[in-house]
């Protein structure tokens, strides 16, 4: 879901993935269901397959049982092990012009082959329809700064409702944007039902500003300041956000790929102790010691689910250049890859954010696709897909049978 885009305009696209949830057990295998935008969400027991209209409102359905060893398990469906997914874009008023097109989102990953790749790791893919914004009239700014702060809360509210549905339904979530005020919604509906969760925010940005350090004004630079319960006091109350409690500790944060923080920001993170790696750390120590070092962090004393919220432009631009924000010096592909690998294998993965893929700031379509495309690896990576091939369930190998000819009619033949 997009939430706040430029000057913190209303979200738009988005996407959730939802699962069945019993009991989480490493390196298990997965069912995923999937929600859309702007359609109401299935009965009981009804399915639509195949694509439904355009834009943000398509409909998905894959059915049948997890049967790859692609897919990931954080949940345990009914008698199967696995658990669903649910994808959810979200719709809203288009955002200023420096930000316009990150609303597309949705459109360009599922364009770029997202269902049809999750459905060859042996997801299920369900259609739980798509959720729908209002723009609150005369939404004005908050401290003459902070732009369409009610609309951008009550769209997060909506959001965090229908995460925490899912969650409590017993499915993952996977939400695509749209940009990173998105997780004003889809962190707090998942810390509903799971309070104790451990967060990856893999980011060239820190998104950690408060509304009284922000120098933009954006909304989308300022979601972690809302839920960390050691910034409440520095936090003002803004219209719309009256919902929102803080539900994350410093201690529950891990950041990954950050080389663009604000002074403030950066305050924050050395003052209260919240853990991250730059860009230099990874350098320095090495994307597997980093890994390492992160579940120290959030699993060490106990496991826990971890909620992955990944924005495109944690990547080098030269892989990821249709993005709002590009800053030089990002994670390689291998480095990507290898952090969703290694949360998939965890067993632990509960909810995945995808942001800031902006299909209108490519240059060509060829960068556009390159953007989308290493989106949907990261998505397919934490559910399965691996560097080794992503197969499907083989049980044993065929043994020969008889031969069709005997030696001595095969002398004879030669």
């Amino acid at each position: 879901m997009q939430a706040g885009a430029a000057h913190g305009q209303l979200p738009a696209g988005s996407a959730v993935l939802a699962a069945p949830q019993r009991q989480r057990r490493p390196r298990r295998r997965a069912v995923a269901p999937l929600l859309h935008p702007h359609s109401a969400p299935l009965p009981p027991g009804r399915e639509r397959k195949g694509k439904e209209g355009a834009g943000g409102a398509c409909a998905w359905c894959c059915c049948g049982g997890c049967k790859g060893s692609g897919c990931v398990v954080l949940l345990r469906a009914s008698d199967r092990d696995g658990a669903g997914q649910a994808f959810c874009p979200l719709l809203a008023p288009l955002p200023p012009p420096k930000r316009r097109g990150v609303d597309h989102g949705p459109a360009t990953l599922r364009a770029a082959g997202l269902v049809e790749r999750l459905a060859g790791l042996g997801c299920q893919l369900y259609d739980f329809g798509d959720l729908n914004f209002t723009q609150v009239p005369n939404d004005e700014l908050y401290n003459n700064l902070i732009y369409y702060p009610r609309s951008v809360g009550l769209a997060s509210q909506v959001l965090a409702d229908a995460v925490s549905r899912a969650v409590a339904a017993g499915h993952s979530c996977v939400t695509i944007g749209g940009d990173h005020s998105l997780a004003l919604g889809s962190v707090s509906g998942h810390a509903r039902q799971c309070p104790h969760l451990g967060v990856i925010w893999v980011d060239a940005h820190a998104d950690i500003n408060t509304p009284l350090t922000t120098q933009s004004g954006n909304l989308h630079g300022q979601p972690l300041s809302f839920l960390l319960r050691e910034l409440q006091d520095k936090v003002p109350q803004l219209p719309g956000f009256s919902w929102l409690k803080p539900c994350l500790s410093a201690s529950d944060i891990v950041y990954i790929g950050l080389r663009d923080v604000d002074p403030a920001e950066y305050y924050i993170l050395k003052n209260y102790d919240i853990q991250y790696f730059s860009m230099r750390d990874v350098d320095r120590l090495g994307i597997q010691k980093v890994m390492e070092r992160t579940f120290e962090q959030l699993m060490g004393r106990r496991q826990r689910p971890i909620h992955l919220s990944f924005d495109i432009d944690a990547f080098d631009p030269s892989l990821a250049p249709a993005t709002g924000t590009p800053v030089l010096g990002g994670l390689t592909y291998r480095e990507g890859m290898y952090i969703a690998e290694e949360i998939h294998n965890t067993g632990m993965l509960s909810a995945v954010d995808m942001v800031e893929v902006n299909p209108l700031l490519g240059a060509s379509q060829e960068e556009v696709n390159a953007t989308a495309s290493l989106a949907v690896d990261v998505i397919a990576t934490c559910f399965g897909q691996t560097r080794e091939g992503a197969h499907t369930a083989f049980d044993e190998l065929p043994t020969p049978s008889s031969p069709d000819e005997s030696d001595s009619e095969q002398q004879v033949r030669i």
